[in-house]
């Protein structure tokens, strides 16, 4: 998508932004307005959440209308909700894992088929393959990821980077030096034990 907003917008950056802002957020774009689902949004809060002069927006949105391609893609929009940022607070666990590009689709099967393997709860899964981003996989999980599992992912070829969200309240227990983890499962297992 965002190769599209750089074709028709690569004359006008400020533009850009603003479509990128909409996009990104699953704002649509019909009749000469924006909506979050079926809610009209305000362009002077939108402008200046965005950083940009309302004037820039009302253009924005008049090229949205006028250019068909973008119009299809900008009227249908919608934001997803998810679970990510309320799991921990509701007792969940999530696997955040950054994959690179090449990897991406090989290490995402991968992941999907360890966890069903091992009988992980499997609540959500919310996947980012973006061209300019780095690819995302975040895994929300009903209870506690065993620690062979996490280890298991870990030594995944393509691997980047793993975080473990968990609702940890005990700061002591962020301990992990050897990767990004917000909480050890190493440590958890033992202290279980």
């Amino acid at each position: 998508m965002m190769l599209i907003l750089e074709v028709y917008f690569k004359n006008y950056p400020a533009r850009r932004k603003v479509a990128e802002f909409l996009f990104e957020n699953g704002l649509s774009v019909k009749n000469g307005k924006i909506y979050l689902r079926n809610v009209e949004v305000p362009i002077s809060e939108l402008s200046r959440v965005i950083g940009v002069n309302r004037k820039i927006v009302y253009h924005t949105i008049e090229y949205i209308e006028k250019t068909y391609p973008l119009k299809l893609i900008f009227e249908k929009l919608n934001p997803l909700s998810s679970l990510i940022e309320v799991a921990p607070l509701m007792g969940w666990e999530v696997l955040e894992i950054e994959l690179e590009k090449d990897a991406y689709l090989t290490g995402f099967s991968k992941v999907l088929e360890l966890l069903a393997e091992n009988g992980v709860p499997v609540m959500e899964v919310f996947s980012r393959n973006l061209h300019e981003e780095p690819g995302k996989l975040y895994i929300v999980i009903d209870g506690t990821l065993p620690v062979d599992v996490f280890m298991k992912i870990k030594e995944m070829e393509g691997f980047k980077k793993l975080i473990l969200h968990t609702p940890e309240k005990d700061k002591e227990k962020f301990v992990c030096n050897y990767c990004e983890v917000k909480y050890c499962p190493k440590r958890v297992l033992l202290e279980r034990a």
